[in-house]
């Protein structure tokens, strides 16, 4: 069993408004997770209602399956027991989503409980409200940095043209140097909806489904490198960079030539890490766009596996690797675990979605990353990881709304290569 405390708060009401959870251990002694974001304008209750949905995601991601939520608000606390009933209309989609989060587990249960006691989800979601400047601040430089650089990318120069591919189960610059200086304090959300965002899309519309979530969503486009000798030989291929093949420069070729017909992208990033880079390059030149390096979007560093294939990892560490094919905590030897790459790209996702409100992104990456994103839009266990195949410069996409709602439009698409 784990606990979930969740808090949120606006100043304004509805003004400024974040939120903040936490998941304890069965004797509230040790932190197991802590989720805080900003939200932009909402209400108290808006903002609570998502506490507890990231408070009820982060059990779920941790496998638990008995939760017991504390929460200071009287009105979720209420409502979600069954006791009153939820009249407000922005509340009844957030309620709906909180009750099939409720519906996965074996027993959820709700407990009222003071202030005073509810102090560290409090804390978080105080953070989360003081990020409203840091948004702003990160939103201001990337729009003055995209004019610098106006419509057109250049990466001729440089690493990009050594590139390479990884082949693994499951597996900065900044944005701008300001950017890079603050993005690490984001929480992340969206400060505001732009009213128009370009018509012709890579995929059609942004009708949420049975999501119940609304506005425009930051639609992520999530593509993976071209092939590589790793690639092609079936190697863990994390850090390193061999360079694209003939092939894969082909299928970066096609991809970019794909992207440009479809049109209404905003803006482009990628993993630093070569092969990536020179798929961007391709998508950049392509789209008029400049590409911006997120070292989050790194491929998992495989340690001592690097270059091996699965038998010879297996073989190396027979009782560590079965562990680890099916344990996201552990790291490769030397290396991290799928665990940590979460942390990292989540901490992207935030800062993408609180950049680019209501805007499409291609994001060009690695095996790893796009799975985490995927799961993160599903939100799904770690299982994902080891069942999701993904091809060589397939494309997905993910789409994350404001109102923290998300969802899945596509999955290894490779129908234009």
């Amino acid at each position: 069993m784990v606990i979930v405390e969740a808090d949120g708060g606006s100043r304004g009401n509805p003004g400024p408004a974040g939120y903040g959870a936490v998941v304890w251990d069965a004797e509230r002694a040790r932190v197991l997770a802590e989720r805080k974001e900003f939200l932009g304008v909402a209400t108290n209750n808006v903002a609570e209602y998502r506490g507890l949905i990231a408070g009820l995601e982060a059990s779920a991601e941790l496998g638990a399956r008995e939760v017991a939520v504390r929460m200071d608000s009287k009105l979720v606390v209420e409502q979600m027991s069954g006791r009153w009933k939820v009249k407000h209309e922005a509340m009844i989609p957030l309620a709906d989503r909180a009750r099939r989060l409720v519906a996965g587990f074996d027993r959820v249960s709700f407990t009222w409980i003071p202030r005073k006691e509810n102090s560290h989800a409090d804390r978080l979601a105080n953070e989360a409200m003081d990020d409203a400047d840091t948004v702003a601040e990160v939103r201001s430089a990337l729009t003055e940095s995209g004019q610098a650089l106006g419509r057109t990318a250049d990466l001729s120069s440089g690493s990009a043209n050594s590139a390479a591919g990884d082949n693994a189960p499951g597996g900065q610059q900044a944005l701008t140097a300001v950017v890079g200086e603050i993005s690490a304090a984001v929480a992340g959300g969206v400060v505001e909806v732009p009213e128009a965002v370009a018509a012709t899309t890579p995929v059609t519309g942004y009708a949420p489904g049975w999501t119940g979530a609304v506005g425009r969503p930051t639609r992520l486009l999530l593509l993976r490198h071209g092939q590589t000798e790793l690639s092609v030989q079936r190697r863990y291929s994390g850090r390193g960079n061999p360079p694209l093949t003939e092939l894969g420069r082909e299928q970066a070729a096609k991809a970019a030539a794909m992207l440009a017909s479809k049109g209404g992208i905003e803006a482009i990033v990628c993993s630093p890490l070569s092969r990536a880079r020179e798929t961007a390059a391709a998508a950049g030149q392509a789209l008029g766009l400049p590409v911006r390096e997120l070292p989050g979007l790194t491929e998992t560093d495989f340690g001592a596996w690097e270059g091996m294939t699965f038998q010879e990892a297996r073989d190396h560490d027979p009782e560590l690797h079965a562990r680890w094919l099916g344990d996201p905590s552990l790291p490769a030897p030397g290396g991290e675990s799928f665990d940590q790459v979460r942390e990292r790209v989540e901490a992207v996702r935030r800062d993408l979605v609180a950049m680019y409100p209501g805007a499409n992104v291609l994001v060009v990456s690695h095996v790893t990353p796009i799975k985490t994103l995927l799961q993160l839009a599903l939100g799904v266990g770690p299982s994902l990881l080891y069942r999701l195949h993904l091809d060589l410069a397939s494309l997905s996409v993910a789409e994350f709304y404001s109102d923290g709602g998300s969802s899945v439009r596509l999955v290894n698409d490779t129908s234009y290569l």
